[in-house]
């Protein structure tokens, strides 16, 4: 029963550990923002899908941004837009 118990919680932190790898994060300066395409373009000309049912938060060129996005691809779609003060 120990043996059991041990294995199943080594297997429920290895999953959990995977999981939280699986989106990635990056901070940038805003150069364009297209809403016909749903993109953001950073400075660094890393380009994001935005997510289906994006409304216009206000986010412009040259504003700081954290984005949280997942490869899909070749593609970053991006799960989520905060700005950065």
């Amino acid at each position: 029963m120990r043996a059991l118990l041990t294995s199943l919680t080594i297997i429920s932190a290895i999953s959990l550990s995977s999981a939280a790898f699986a989106a990635n994060s990056t901070t940038g300066t805003i150069r364009a923002v297209d809403a016909k395409a749903m993109t953001l373009t950073l400075k660094n000309g890393t380009s994001y899908v935005l997510p289906a049912g994006f409304k216009d938060s206000g986010l412009k060129a040259g504003e700081k941004v954290k984005i949280a996005y997942d490869v899909i691809g070749k593609k970053h779609q991006a799960t989520a837009i905060t700005p950065v003060q």
